[in-house]
Order: C-alpha cells, then structure tokens, then sequence
C-alpha cells in the first residue's frame, strides 16, 4: 500500500528584482490511509530557485508528516529576486523536489512565476497593513472558508445561503471603506480573488437578501459583519442602535443606518510562523495537573512582568510566570476563553467589562485586548510565541472554548456576524416562532448544531487551533448545549460522532463542563469514552464533607476516581477532572471566609451568582482579626487542596488559589477585569504555595495517586493485602453500619502500594510505598488507632493539615489524637 502525497505550496507567482519574498512548503495526506506502523515519516525538500532568486531556508528543510494527515509545520524560504535575464529556451520557474527518508526523490514540481522587470510591483514580505487594493481579481476557490492569503494575494469565501449578493468592504486605517462584490458562488459559499491584498488588510462584508424575522431570515446591507473565520480582529464594538438589525421599538423594522463606523474589523493575516522544534508535550492524564488561568488575571499586576506586558499573551509567557507554574508542578494551563469576545451594552452601561470572555463573536481569532504588539494579526504571532514558551517548559495548553451561543444575544441583539449572515443556519430558532432563539445556554441565543454548516464551523475551528495555533485540547464550556441535536442531551449526537472520528481533534484532551441551563442538562457522567467531565459532583461533595455534612459513602466515591459515574461506560479514574473551585464560584480562600455571596460589585442588588456555595466561613464572616478563624481557615485550605491534589483522577487548581486569593466574597466575578479578579503577587500566602508545591510533588513520586484503573477492593497486582481498605477510628475495616451512620465524619484509607495493575513506563510492574489517609471533618479532635502491622510496619507523617512540620514516625496501630478539621496523609515504604 504506497501514501498518497499532496504537496501544498505557496510562492511568488509574480516577482520584482530587489523584492523579497516567502515561499512556503507543506505536505498532506488522507487522514484515513495511513498505511504504515510508525507514526511519522520525515521527508526533505530540496529547492533550486536559481539564477532567479537567492534562497535562504528559515527551517530545518525536512517535513515530519504525521498518521493524522499533516505536519507539525511548513517549511520556508526567504527569496530575493535577482535582476537577471532569463537564458533563451529557459523558463521562469523554481524547482522543488521533496525526497523521502533515504534520499529518494518522490516529487519534483515546477513552480512558474514572471519576473516584473519593468518595475512593476509584485507582493512582496514586506508589505503589511496595506490601504484598500484596487479591485483585482484571480480564479477563487469556495475553501477553506475565511481570509486566505498566498503570498500574492488573498482568497475570501464566506457562507451565506439566503444571500442574494455579498459584498466585500475593504477598510484601510483611516478607515475609509472599498466594497469589492463577490464575484462567486459555490454550494451557498460566496467567494472572490484580490491580488495585493495581504496581512493587515481589515475587511468585512455585507450581505443583500431577504430581511423577514418571523420567517428567521435577518439579512441587511446596511450591517458590516465580522466573517466567521476571521483569524484575527481589530478593535471592539461601539455600542450604538446602529448595530441593532431592526428600528428601536419597532423590531419587524429592517433599520438601514450603516452600523460601519461601530464596528470591530476583520483582518487578513499571513499565518507564517518559526515553531522551531516545538513538539506537543502529550501528558498522558495520569500524570497531569490542571490549573485555570486566566490571560489578564494571571499577569496583570505581576511586578516582574513589565508593564507594557502585564495582562497580555505575552506576560503569560514571561519567565517570572512560566517558573511558578513549573515551580508548582502542574501540567497544563487551561485559558479561560481567548476566542475574541464582546463587551456587552448593558454591562458597559453600568461601568464594568466581560472578564471572563464566554461572549464570543471569533472563534478563530485570539482575543485582541490580550496583544501587547497589536491587532493587525499581530496577536497570532504573540499567541503562538506564548503556547511555544509554555509547550518548552513542558506545560500543555488547554483552551476554554464555548461554542454554544454568540455574542448576538436574542431577536433584540447586535447584529455583528452569524445574524446577517444566516441566520437560520448558525441559530437555533424556536420551532412555532421563528423570530425568536431557543436558549439553552442562559446567553439569549444556542448556536445550531443541527445545522452542518455550523457544525463545520466549530470542527474547523478546532482543528485551526490544535495544528495552526498549536494547542494541546480543550474544555467545553455547557458541552450538554452541543449534544442537543433536537431537545434532550444525546451522547450519539451528530457532535460526538464528529469529535469521536476525526483524526486530529480526537488526539487532544477533551474535556466537557457537562451541563447546560436546559431540561435535563446536568449530564455529569454521562459523556462518550473519548472525553473527560469536570466533576460537578467530586466539587459539591469534597465541599459538604469539610464543611462537617454526613457524606461519607459518596465522599470515598468522589476520592477513588468516581467509578459509580465512569466505569459502567469503559472509563476510567482519569475521566474525572476534580475540582473544589474554579473560576464560576469563590475562590479557595472566599470558600473558607464566607457563608454568603457578597456581588454588590456586580450592579445587581447582589441578585445575581448561585447561593448553592457549600461553604463555611469558620466563625467570622469575611476579614477577621481573630487568631483561631485565622488558623481554621488556613487548616481547612490545606484540607481542600489535599484532598484534590491527592484523590484519584485528574486535579484542577484554580489560579491564586495557591496564594490566597480573594474576590471578598463575590461568586460571580465575570465581570469585574479588577483587582478584585487578579492575582495579588504583592501578598501572596507563601506558606500555602509551599504546601501546595509539596502536595503536587507527592503526587507526581508516587504513581499510587495517580492510578488509571479503579481500585477493587480485593488483592491485585501479585500483593496478598487489598488494592484499597476503608477504616473506622478504631484501626478497623469499615462496616456496613459505619457508612450508614449521620455522625461519621472521621475516616481512614489504606491504599496499597503493591496494588497497582498497570504496567510503568518500561512495561515492568509498580511497586509504591503504601499511603493511609485519614481525614477528620468532625469539630473536635478525634482519637484514632491505625491499623496493624500487616498493612504497614511503621508510618511517615508526609502531611499534617494541623501543623506546617510533620510529626515523629508512627508506629503500627499507636494510638493518636487527631485534631479537628485535619487530614493526614502517612506514608510506609513497600515490605521487603
């Protein structure tokens, strides 16, 4: 069975000695024929441009061609045209061959192109940010979709079936506008060629059709609209009525005010990059350590960070920031939204921004207010820069994503993109009245999935990200919205089948918020095999059993990797992402200092955020000066991150959590880009950054954390001891009645370090040190006896939560006082 090879090439068609120009060099192949075991092949290329151009190669010239039907990067040429005459019977052209791994040539491809020596100008590199081009057209193509640009000049194809006619309206930066009509359609794709349009051209369209809102159709010339694919875009919106589809008042109106000048841009961007030798670091799940970040949040006060970069993609990537994720051990940032994002009217009325950015309009484009270099493509380079600095300290990059509803709100929205383009393809209209949004999602509107069109888009922005951007997976915000093919979440959706067969996107972690605002929408445990689930249920109940509630028989569940929600559907322990806090939600510090929700800051009488918070704020609600509160906070802090740290399946930190910090009792601080939502770095909790380090490093020793198959409660592994026993706090095996008992709040756990099924990382068996666990949720301390010598000769004290210096070595069943509120964690080395 031979590969099919398909080369893809972008040169200069047209050159002018003394110009420079890129030439780049890719390979693909049908993502269903790979026929080899490997999983790469290397293949070079081989230019000859001579006499015509000087040839410099920016990469290594090989290409590492992947099984998923790509490679991780192209390769590129700087040339400069030569002034020199072409010899008779000697055609203009380059000369590529591409070999493969013994140095046999398999293609050789004439690259033709005419040489302007009459001082005409051909694109050159150079050329950046260009005014609106005169009207030139080439033979254009229906894909890929969005704002392709090749070196010469640029291809626009944009989707829209109501559409009579689509104008192209070119801007340049005084913002005057140009309309080019497309010339093109193709399958309801609407498409044109402009020679000499290139990087920094800003762009948008209009589109002439049908406006009928009850039928569902919005189409009005009169509203420039973002394209789609846009892979960048410049500036925000200017809230005015004239972005409004309809006349104030009077919503089955088409308002004809030209809603231009309000407008955000698209931009054309040269997607070149030097990736270098940027490879993904793939942790596999057992061994990873999540932590949410936040772009702005993380950076925007850091004082190591320089100011110009604070806040931005940039300041992510400086090292001071980099060194304390490694310092803390985790794995993988997962960003919170970077599509680009509105600030909404109303929420800009009462002073305040979209924080949290799950208001997207681009789901292509990095959000630009996180540019510290520009918006004229230049946040693709800086985004890109900060995933090859995170993915060279071994730090994966995890995207929020939600593709569940736009930034357009309901029939009274803006309309910015998806409405005036097609409406009736990219939303989901309510069946009896077409003018108005089925919302799923408690954002006005729900994004249809059961059209193809918009399923293609969220697939291609996908893929975009994953092998243009470099990302390493994703977490679907309201992932239950996108398995609604018809009312009811389906996990056999069209969506899951999508994910479940493509070649690269069911490569990365995915991972699902798996709940929606609709009936039925709480679906934890529910999802395909392929993903992991933010457990919603590990969250509340780690929260109800420290705050001293009777949960004990679902507690050792949630610590255990949650095999009554994941087993039965052939998942295991690291399909649960365990989490105490996150961004939706107090912080670990607000967890433990407040009862109640204090959003007084958010504009609405605090009416606003859950008042399910499953906390206790240990005698004092908010700031205190009392000692004792003090200690008890910090204690049940330690507990908290033990916890999660230490339980099976997949850990999540929340940024600051590590050093404290606070939101002062606000639950729902999506829209404060404050101090109130950053990181202190000032005064961080040093104390609780070294715990929280040693707590990761635990795990990261000791493969018994981080299992990938579920206890049994029986010998496994070739040890004659249990994988894992319960006890009570007489050093003996739980009984039945000991589970069923409301006062139980007090709990030990031997997990056998002899145990362990799976297979190293050299194929051999794992022998650990055995863990016990004891965890005391009980307000007062609690004599407790450890269990004999058969389960361990004697115990290390690895963690206190009562006290920062652990304890003398215990011996088997010795008697202790564990103090209240207080989790330890002993460690035995393995029998001889």
């Amino acid at each position: 069975m031979t590969l099919s090879l398909e080369p893809v090439v972008g040169w200069p068609h047209e050159a002018t000695p003394g110009r420079t120009y890129l030439m780049t060099v890719d390979l693909r192949t049908p993502a269903d024929a790979w026929p080899y075991d490997e999983e790469e092949l290397e293949f070079t290329c081989m230019l000859d441009a001579r006499p015509f151009f000087a040839a410099r190669a920016l990469d290594d010239p090989v290409l590492v061609l992947h099984r998923f039907g790509g490679t991780y990067r192209p390769v590129r040429y700087l040339l400069s045209a030569e002034a020199v005459e072409a010899e008779p019977g000697v055609d203009e052209a380059i000369w590529l061959t591409i070999t493969n791994g013994f140095g046999v040539p398999l293609r050789t491809l004439e690259l033709p192109f005419t040489m302007l020596r009459d001082g005409a100008a051909g694109a050159s590199l150079e050329v950046s940010a260009p005014a609106a081009p005169p009207p030139g057209r080439l033979l254009s193509t229906p894909a890929p979709l969005g704002a392709v640009y090749d070196g010469t000049g640029t291809n626009f194809a944009v989707f829209s079936e109501p559409a009579e006619r689509v104008e192209l309206c070119l801007f340049d930066a005084d913002g005057n506008e140009t309309r080019v009509e497309l010339p093109e359609v193709d399958g309801f794709v609407w498409h044109g060629y402009l020679e000499g349009a290139g990087p920094g051209q800003r762009y948008g369209y209009r589109v002439h059709g049908p406006h009928d809102p009850a039928s569902g159709l919005r189409c009005n010339p009169a509203k420039l609209l973002l394209d789609p694919y846009a892979k960048a875009i410049d500036g925000g919106v200017a809230w005015d009525a004239a972005l409004l589809g309809y006349v104030p008042g009077d919503p089955g109106t088409l308002n004809s005010t030209d809603s231009a000048p309000y407008m955000p841009r698209s931009v054309v961007v040269n997607g070149f990059f030097d990736w270098g030798d940027d490879r993904p670091p793939r942790v596999p799940y057992a061994r990873t350590v999540m932590y949410e970040a936040h772009v702005k949040g993380m950076t925007a006060t850091h004082p190591e960070v320089p100011p110009r970069l604070r806040g931005t993609y940039a300041g992510l990537a400086h090292p001071a920031v980099v060194q304390h994720l490694v310092d803390l051990g985790v794995t993988a940032v997962e960003l919170m939204p970077v599509h680009e994002f509105v600030h909404g009217r109303e929420l800009q009325a009462r002073g305040l921004r979209d924080y949290w950015g799950y208001n997207s309009i681009g789901f292509f484009a990095p959000h630009h207010e996180y540019s510290s270099s520009g918006s004229l493509g230049e946040q693709v380079r800086e985004f890109k820069t900060m995933v090859r600095t995170l993915h060279e300290a071994g730090l994966e990059v995890i995207l929020d994503v939600d593709y569940t509803h736009t930034a357009e709100a309901n029939h009274l929205g803006p309309t910015l993109s998806f409405r005036g383009l097609d409406n009736v393809s990219y939303y989901r209209l309510l069946d009896h009245d077409r003018a108005h949004y089925a919302d799923y999602t408690g954002n006005s509107n729900t994004l249809n999935v059961r059209s193809p069109h918009t399923l293609q888009l969220i697939m291609d922005s996908l893929r975009y990200w994953v092998l243009e951007m470099h990302v390493d997976g994703f977490r679907f915000a309201m992932a239950a919205a996108l398995a609604r093919e018809f009312y009811d979440v389906d996990r056999l959706s069209a969506f899951f089948d999508l994910i479940q067969q493509d070649p690269v996107i069911s490569q990365v972690k995915l991972i699902a918020e798996p709940w929606d605002v609709g009936p039925g929408g709480y679906q934890v445990g529910n999802f395909p095999p392929l993903w992991t689930e933010w457990n919603g249920r590990y969250h509340d109940t780690v929260r109800d059993f420290w705050r001293g509630e009777t949960v004990l028989p679902e507690f050792a569940s949630r610590l255990t990797g949650s095999s009554d929600l994941y087993e039965s559907s052939g998942r295991r322990p690291v399909a649960s992402i365990n989490f105490v806090t996150s961004h939706d939600g107090f912080t670990l510090a607000d967890l433990v200092s407040y009862d109640r929700k204090h959003n007084e800051a958010n504009g609405e009488d605090n009416r606003d955020g859950t008042e399910d918070n499953r906390s206790w704020n240990c005698g004092a609600e908010g700031p205190t000066d009392d000692p004792d509160v003090l200690r008890l906070r910090a204690r049940q802090q330690r507990n908290l991150l033990a916890t999660t740290i230490l339980s099976q399946g997949v850990p999540l930190i929340l940024y600051g959590d590590e050093i404290g910090r606070t939101q002062n009792g606000n639950n729902n601080a999506w829209c404060q880009d404050n101090e109130l939502s950053w990181m202190d770095w000032i005064r961080p909790d040093d104390a609780l950054l070294g715990f929280a380090s040693r707590l990761v490093a635990l795990r990261a020793r000791h493969p018994l954390f981080r299992r990938s198959r579920f206890f049994t409660g029986r010998p496994v592994g070739g040890s004659t001891m249990p994988d894992l026993v319960w006890f009570n706090q007489e050093g003996e095996e739980m009984r039945q009645g000991d589970w069923e008992s409301r006062g139980f709040r007090t709990v030990g756990v031997f997990l056998n370090g002899e145990g362990v099924t799976e297979p190293g990382p050299d194929g051999g068996r794992v022998v650990d040190d055995s863990f016990y666990l004891v965890f005391n949720a009980e307000a007062a301390p609690v004599p407790y006896t450890l269990p004999g010598p058969e389960y361990g000769d004697g115990w290390r004290v690895e963690i206190d939560t009562s006290q920062d210096v652990p304890s003398t070595p215990l011996p088997s069943r010795a008697r202790l006082t564990v103090p209240s509120h207080t989790m330890l964690v002993l460690r035995s080395p393995p029998t001889a």
